[in-house]
């Protein structure tokens, strides 16, 4: 199996393990539909970790000798292509997809990560676009993922020479969310999975669609988004735990916002 999936306390991790060499490929594809489809119906749910068990690559690329002899009629697509969907969708559900990357993601691997909500990675980082050298492009999502991330300059920089982009680079230009070193790095993305997990899921959903608004309609979103929440009711006891706790006090929100932020999580 390319993928294999433990859950605990709401969070998912799926290790990538598809041996030899990690191959984007049809048997890593089929594994990932069906992967995302367990997992998004499985109310328990809340964040999903992407990592890989292959000490060197996070994922290859997909598998040229499969593409190499692909040349159907061209007709206009009106709607992604299934790679591109698929990895779409892992920022537009309802879960919290974190990539975290120890290695060398280029091509469909880095696609996948781009499709992901938060990136984190170590100094070992190193992802590429290697498509336009091969005459193609990034399809599954890359070239708009990367304009979306990184700008569009920098993004035609990365895409049109095919260049590794490395780490420290990776975290300035705003891809990588974190930079964590290698042996904390595992520590770090599961503490950060185990609190979002603990949000409500509605809140942790609500906020996903806002930010994914159009600009010219993200208020909007907003506003609807907040005033069906609080219809819900469920923030009452929340804000009962944020007051017992020492919320709305001086000295309490200048010393000890983040314990009384575990409180209202009942993380204590």
């Amino acid at each position: 199996m390319a993928l294999q999936v433990d859950i605990d306390v709401g969070v998912a991790t799926v290790t990538i393990n598809h041996p030899p060499t990690n191959l984007v490929d049809g048997p890593f594809f089929v594994a990932l539909l069906d992967t995302v489809g367990r997992l998004e119906a499985d109310e328990s749910v809340r964040v999903v970790v992407f990592r890989s068990a292959d000490p060197d690559f996070f994922l290859m690329h997909g598998d040229v000798h499969m593409l190499r002899d692909v040349a159907p009629p061209y007709v206009p697509a009106v709607e992604p292509n299934i790679a591109a969907a698929t990895f779409t969708r892992l920022r537009t559900g309802r879960l919290v997809t974190i990539g975290l990357l120890d290695g060398i993601a280029r091509g469909g691997g880095c696609e996948l990560l781009c499709g992901m909500d938060l990136r984190f990675g170590s100094e070992r980082s190193l992802v590429g676009q290697p498509e336009v050298a091969l005459g193609i492009i990034a399809g599954a999502g890359g070239t708009v993922h990367w304009s979306r991330a990184v700008g569009r300059g920098r993004a035609l920089d990365i895409l049109l020479t095919g260049r590794d982009v490395a780490a420290d680079e990776l975290l300035a230009i705003g891809w990588l969310d974190r930079l964590i070193p290698s042996d904390e790095l595992e520590h770090t993305v599961y503490s950060v999975a185990r609190r979002i997990a603990a949000m409500p899921g509605d809140a942790v959903a609500a906020v996903k669609r806002v930010v994914d608004a159009p600009t010219d309609q993200a208020l909007v979103v907003e506003s609807n988004e907040v005033a069906r929440l609080m219809s819900m009711g469920e923030h009452g006891p929340r804000m009962d735990r944020f007051v017992a706790a020492g919320g709305q006090t001086r000295d309490a929100e200048i010393n000890t916002m983040q314990t009384i932020l575990d409180a209202v999580l009942e993380l204590q």
